[in-house]
């Protein structure tokens, strides 16, 4: 689904930027994952299909790929942390497919969904390092550059939220395909900002990951084997914002936007807001990619609780 690009008066001036905002939180399944994930399943064939797709997912691929299994009439099995949120989970479900929980501390959810493959014939759909899924996350990238261009302006700059780098590796390529000169960025939550580091270092770079963070969406420490080196290509530096940074961009989505979005999805919004990056007099593009949160833990970021 084509998802509409917002402005914002309160947000241009805060920012002193004209501000272009992707409402992906809009999207059929909540997130931008509807996009890879139906790219790949689209590509099945008639014998793979029936075999049917087994993915692991925090949630927002699970969702998208459990959304596009129902729509194609394809089994699917999605490997799920315990902790992830209850939302997400539910959602899956909900969906038609079947939720495998797992324990991260003793459990490799490659290695189970590889045996679930051998079982059934199911093909693996990985959340971001998989051509498909990233050519299927560039239509958002061109989508955007697409919008801008219809109201006869171009995009200085692009923020993206980024866990494994399927997004913005994809998204990037997309911009830049219409528009070359656009600086693209990631953001990551601080400490787990592996495609950061590695950009600066100029080779995969492993995040400390030091505990945990509000953004469940994007604790992946390390970028994908397929998408760094696209990035490398194609985005200018990473950024990085702390789980404050996050929970004010939350709150400023649903007093001043009145949109829903998760603390994944809010990254770069949060990045803006905390001026990660110079803006200043720029036409900016900030994606906010996902809007799967657990009514209670809003609830308290919106009320100033953590």
């Amino acid at each position: 689904m084509k998802t509409p690009l917002l402005t914002n008066e309160v947000l241009d001036k805060a920012v002193g930027a004209r501000v272009f905002i992707k409402p992906e939180n809009l999207q059929h399944s909540g997130s931008f994952k509807l996009r890879g994930a139906l790219n790949r399943a689209l590509q099945l064939s008639p014998q793979q299909r029936q075999g049917g797709i087994v993915a692991w997912s925090s949630g927002n691929h699970g969702l998208a790929i459990s959304y596009v299994a129902k729509k194609l009439g394809i089994k699917a099995t999605v490997l799920m942390p315990q902790e992830a949120p209850k939302t997400k989970i539910d959602g899956v479900r909900k969906n038609g497919a079947t939720v495998r929980l797992y324990d991260k501390t003793k459990e490799v959810r490659e290695e189970i969904g590889a045996q679930i493959a051998s079982d059934t014939g199911a093909v693996i759909v990985p959340p971001y390092d998989d051509p498909f899924v990233i050519a299927g996350q560039a239509t958002l990238g061109a989508e955007i550059a697409e919008q801008v261009r219809d109201i006869g302006e171009d995009l200085d700059l692009a923020l993206f939220p980024c866990s494994g780098g399927g997004l913005v590796s994809g998204a990037a390529c997309g911009i830049h395909s219409l528009v070359p000169r656009t600086e693209v960025y990631s953001v990551e939550p601080a400490g787990f900002d592996g495609m950061a580091l590695s950009l600066a270092a100029g080779a995969a770079t492993r995040a400390p990951a030091p505990g945990a963070s509000i953004c469940d969406a994007l604790l992946v420490p390390i970028p994908g084997q397929l998408t760094f080196p696209i990035c490398r290509k194609h985005l200018a530096a990473g950024l990085s914002v702390t789980d404050e940074d996050v929970r004010a961009a939350i709150l400023f989505a649903y007093s001043e936007l009145k949109l829903v979005v998760e603390p994944g999805g809010a990254v770069a919004l949060a990045a803006l807001l905390a001026g990660k990056v110079k803006v200043a007099g720029k036409r900016v593009a900030i994606l906010l990619s996902g809007g799967n949160v657990d009514a209670d833990k809003f609830a308290n970021i919106i009320s100033g609780q953590n």
